[in-house]
């Protein structure tokens, strides 16, 4: 039996063991093995990397692996593994992972939270790694300057709930969902019930460390300011691994107001939606009113009808927010019955549709496993308000799919309208009224079940084409679609580029030229790349 005096087998020993069960000889298992020595010369020897290293012969390896796939249609056989899986336990780790993948050509893909509808951050079809970032989720909250440290392997939930302990009067604006990692969520754009008082995520960081593709870390001073801007709303993988960002908290009331009010076609949801569509975006900023809109059963068996959902959220009393509301859209007929007050805290779990009740420490809860349902997302953007017969169109596909799929309205105006398209990467401000989130999902595992519900995916979003933007049809990175462009596999830099341009431009407007430079001066190999990356501009 091994007491606590014994000594741990060395770095040598372990990794050896790990070496030996490579039984292929080709040139993959060749640079494997050498990378594995190269990982452990280059990390720090207080900081053993070897029990942070997953390989397909280890028993945990696909328990690692798929406990932060957050998309069941990626937990197939035929999906992808990687070679390896670097679970990092300290920055040396990160470094080094970098630097030996990097020598021995092999590729990486960087996974805070798993949340890439498209699996990008965990799948590839070339010989892969997947460097792990859930280890990294310290977080640092200093309520005297109201910024806080946050590691990218930190989930949302995680940050809402250190924030609460420390204040009832702080908060941050990111997403509502509380298992998303701040890693992706962030560096992608990050939006939430907030950001019609205080925009997006990347409009509240205020520095970051980098590790970049020399394994130098690096912050926001001596990255540059134009590596900094590209980290914000461009998508960190592109440019290195965020190991942490620091945030500016924003300000909130001891108590908020939260409502669900919900209208069928036979409650005249048409009337109702297109009203919305009219005032959710000049309304006060305080004030956030989403859409949620599915197909469901009908009065009548056998039939479908369309239910829309109004969710809001009040930076203030109901007293307060119902005197509006009667003013400004009367057509919802909120009542005070409809609406809950509680603290910032309480009203993530809302948003999450936790039960009322739910203990806060719920949002540091990290499941195991995905959820049942594997589920394909899209984006657009909105300009001005669809017309009733638009709605009437967009209602019949919807019911003719079956309640396979919801859309997701969320208002714009307020702070996003009062920040300048390339302030950030993330271009999708002034000039929209609402953005759009897809949703199609399904629980049979078959390769022909994926292939009906694309379709079903497809369709829905064919048929929105004449009321959302054009010349591009905008669309939003952190719902990521492939279906829009991906990078040429090709190493001709000319095709690359022009490849990039087909998706870029969709996600970042005017703001992929800036993007490009960025990512040539920080990584001009294109090391750090994906199916949607940003390559680095031509000379």
């Amino acid at each position: 039996m091994k007491t606590s005096c014994q000594r741990p087998p060395s770095i040598p020993i372990i990794l050896a063991t790990i070496l030996l069960s490579i039984s292929c000889v080709n040139s993959k298992q060749v640079n494997l093995h050498m990378f594995f020595q190269c990982l452990s010369n280059n990390s720090s020897p207080f900081h053993q990397v070897s029990q942070a290293i997953y390989t397909p012969d280890n028993a945990s390896f696909l328990s690692v692996l798929n406990s932060y796939i957050k998309n069941p249609r990626f937990l197939t056989s035929t999906t992808p593994k990687p070679l390896a899986i670097i679970t990092a336990k300290h920055i040396s780790h990160i470094q080094a992972t970098v630097i030996c993948a990097q020598r021995y050509g092999l590729e990486i893909r960087i996974r805070s939270g798993g949340h890439d509808s498209e699996g990008l951050s965990y799948v590839s079809n070339n010989p892969f790694l997947v460097l792990d970032m859930f280890n990294f989720r310290a977080l640092h909250i200093d309520i005297a300057s109201e910024t806080a440290w946050v590691q990218a392997g930190a989930t949302l939930g995680e940050v809402y709930y250190r924030i609460a302990e420390k204040s009832n009067i702080h908060a941050f604006p990111a997403g509502v969902c509380p298992t998303v990692g701040t890693g992706g969520h962030f560096s992608g754009g990050g939006y939430g019930n907030l950001m019609r008082k205080y925009g997006l995520s990347v409009d509240n960081i205020i520095d970051a460390q980098i590790v970049t593709v020399n394994g130098s870390i690096l912050d926001r001073k001596s990255m540059g300011e134009d590596v900094f801007w590209a980290i914000r709303g461009g998508g960190g993988a592109s440019f290195g691994v965020i190991i942490s960002w620091k945030i500016k908290l924003v300000r909130v009331p001891s108590m908020v107001t939260v409502f669900s009010v919900t209208r069928t076609l036979e409650q005249n949801a048409t009337d109702v939606v297109y009203r919305w569509q009219e005032v959710a975006h000049n309304l006060p900023k305080d004030l956030f009113i989403r859409a949620f809109l599915q197909a469901v059963n009908g009065s009548q068996e056998g039939k479908k009808t369309m239910q829309v959902t109004f969710i809001g959220h009040f930076l203030g009393k109901s007293e307060s927010l119902l005197p509006l509301m009667n003013v400004r859209f009367p057509e919802l007929r909120l009542q005070q019955d409809n609406c809950s007050e509680m603290t910032w805290i309480e009203s993530t779990l809302f948003w999450a549709h936790f039960p009322t009740g739910t203990p806060t420490d719920s949002l540091l809860v990290r499941p195991s496993k995905a959820d049942a349902s594997s589920f394909i997302s899209k984006s657009d953007y909105v300009k001005e308000p669809i017309p009733k017969t638009g709605l009437e169109s967009i209602w019949k596909v919807f019911i003719k799919i079956g309640g396979k799929g919801w859309m997701q309205w969320n208002p714009y105006g307020g702070r996003m309208s009062e920040i300048s398209e390339s302030e950030t990467p993330f271009p999708h401000r002034a000039g929209n009224i609402f953005k759009i989130e897809y949703y199609v999902e399904w629980v049979e595992e078959d390769i022909e079940a994926t292939n009906r519900y694309r379709k079903l995916a497809r369709t829905l979003y064919k048929v929105m084409r004449p009321y959302v933007s054009k010349s591009p049809r905008e669309a939003f990175l952190n719902y990521r679609d492939l279906d829009i462009g991906i990078a040429s596999s090709r190493h001709n830099r000319t095709i690359l580029i022009k490849s990039a341009r087909v998706y870029g431009c969709k996600y970042f407007k005017g703001n992929l030229d800036r993007l490009m430079r960025a990512k040539a001066s920080i990584d001009p190999s294109n090391f750090f790349k994906n199916e949607q990356s940003i390559p680095p501009a031509g000379h």
